[in-house]
């Protein structure tokens, strides 16, 4: 009799008898019962996991209402310790008069209102603790204004009559009264500590039992999992070996046909190694060809950049010229304007040679009237009058070689405007010039550049030859080593075959017997 298997007719006979039972009486795969195994065990580990985070959300919970706690209880022993402090130090002030003893006093009635505003935002949470709190405030405000005055009236009526008004307990009652009321404060939330200690406790003998349980639990899934996947393979690998047996045979067959296949490829693949050898023979040659054109355009370029920087060297030097032209110019026109500037100056010189030949000729007059008393000053009146003289005479001179200097700076100036303007055209023509040499070598690059990408080509066009010609070369040897490996595969396809019947024996070893 044959059953379909994976499309095609298998007998019988061929199917173990584990296997045969359990295709027969299971629709069930393999894997899906190896996902039902799976599947059972991750949901046991889920719950574990889930019941082990509820616990620890729990523990969390409690830790953070514990820290809160705790910071109820720092803020109640802050405000009782703050109010002793302020009594102390009210007391010291009070037996000894001395200020320096008020200095706790004054930190606590600092520190009292941000403590009991503190308490309010911690204890939003319970009306009783709200209360004691509100009338824990209204008693630190009587006991701290108590404070103030006895302190006052220290300063001013002195100690015997603080002291009467101290003997009269009303500190002390007020005191008792804020120590009773943090106490209970106190009590509450010790109270409270060991309610939530109750329930961390609570909280993590649930953790261990779900862990322990969800232990037990997996375990004993993958126990079983791990026997009943065991049986089945069993099974499985019984049929398993059968058809091992079947395509070792196709194997065989297919490795024959392969090997014959191997031998013709070899062939072809040795031709056409030949043929692509003489294709890279050529395209070297060409792309030598190619090489030496870029080697000469390269020297082309070469040869134009280096005109080109002889051209703007030049260039730069015209330029320079016609800067210092320009200077210059502007130097004879500076000269020109000192030049007025020096006539002016001869024009004061010239008048103040007239006036003092008009004050000498004044001075003889009034020396010869003087007679005898006056003979000397006529004299230096005679010396300056012939200085006044010599100071015109000079002035005279200087003005007409100022003139010539006027007239020799206006020849320089028209001559180098001459001059500047011939640099400026030759400046136009030489940057004209220029330009077309820049351009001729920018052709020279891009001409260079053509023959570069050129060559590249032809190169990358050989060494792809190359390429194919190793291609070729190694699928001929590939060729070669199918044909070797198919004779391998067919050898091992008789150990394969082996091999199974001594699996078979494993499995079945009374049938083998």
């Amino acid at each position: 009799m044959n059953m379909p298997h994976n499309g095609r007719l298998v007998s019988a006979e061929q199917i173990p008898p584990g296997g045969r039972a359990l295709r027969v009486s299971s629709t069930w795969s393999f894997g899906r019962k190896l996902a039902l195994g799976f599947g059972l065990s991750f949901l046991v580990l889920m719950l574990v996991g889930g019941l082990s985070y509820r616990g620890v959300q729990s523990l969390a919970r409690t830790s953070y209402q514990v820290a809160h706690t705790h910071e109820v209880l720092d803020r109640v022993n802050g405000l009782l310790s703050a109010m002793k402090d302020a009594e102390t130090g009210q007391r010291g002030y009070l037996l000894s008069g001395n200020e320096a003893y008020l200095e706790p006093y004054l930190a606590a009635r600092a520190a009292a209102p941000q403590l009991l505003a503190e308490l309010r935002a911690l204890v939003a949470d319970s009306a009783d603790q709200q209360q004691r709190v509100a009338e824990a405030g209204g008693r630190v405000d009587a006991i701290m204004k108590l404070h103030g005055e006895r302190i006052d009236m220290r300063r001013q009526s002195g100690l015997e009559a603080t002291l009467r008004a101290v003997q009269t307990g009303e500190g002390k009652r007020q005191m008792d009264g804020l120590r009773r009321l943090l106490g209970d404060m106190n009590n509450t939330e010790r109270d409270l500590l060991r309610e939530r200690a109750a329930e961390v406790e609570s909280a993590s003998s649930d953790v261990r039992t779900a862990i322990a349980v969800g232990t037990v639990l997996g375990l004993l899934l993958v126990v079983a999992a791990g026997a009943f996947l065991a049986r089945l393979l069993h099974a499985r690998i019984g049929f398993a070996v059968g058809e091992v047996q079947r395509s070792t045979n196709e194997l065989q067959a297919t490795s024959v046909q392969q090997a014959a296949n191997a031998r013709e490829t070899s062939t072809s693949m040795t031709q056409i190694t030949t043929t692509l050898s003489e294709m890279t023979r050529s395209s070297r040659e060409i792309a030598a060809s190619a090489q030496r054109v870029v080697g000469i355009a390269g020297q082309t370029a070469k040869e134009a950049r280096a005109g080109d920087e002889l051209l703007q060297a030049a260039h730069a030097s015209i330029a320079t010229m016609r800067e210092q032209a320009k200077i210059v110019g502007d130097r004879m026109q500076e000269l020109g304007g000192r030049s007025r500037q020096v006539d002016l100056i001869l024009d004061l010189v010239s008048e103040l040679a007239d006036q003092t030949n008009i004050l000498a000729i004044n001075a003889s007059i009034e020396a010869v009237s003087a007679g005898e008393a006056g003979a000397r000053f006529g004299t230096v009146a005679d010396e300056i009058r012939r200085l006044a003289d010599r100071m015109t005479i000079s002035a005279k001179e200087i003005r007409t070689q100022i003139a010539d200097v006027r007239a020799t700076v206006e020849d320089t100036k028209r001559s180098t405007q001459a001059g500047a303007d011939a640099v400026e055209a030759g400046v136009s023509r030489f940057t004209a010039v220029a330009a077309s040499f820049a351009d001729i070598g920018a052709m020279v690059v891009k001409t260079n550049d053509a023959a570069h990408e050129i060559e590249l080509a032809t190169q990358q066009q050989a060494t792809a030859v190359e390429q194919l010609g190793g291609a070729l070369a190694h699928t001929a040897q590939a060729a070669q080593e199918t044909e070797v490996s198919s004779a391998q595969t067919s050898q091992t396809a008789l150990r394969l075959a082996e091999m199974s019947r001594g699996l078979m024996q494993l499995i079945r070893p009374r049938a083998a017997q």
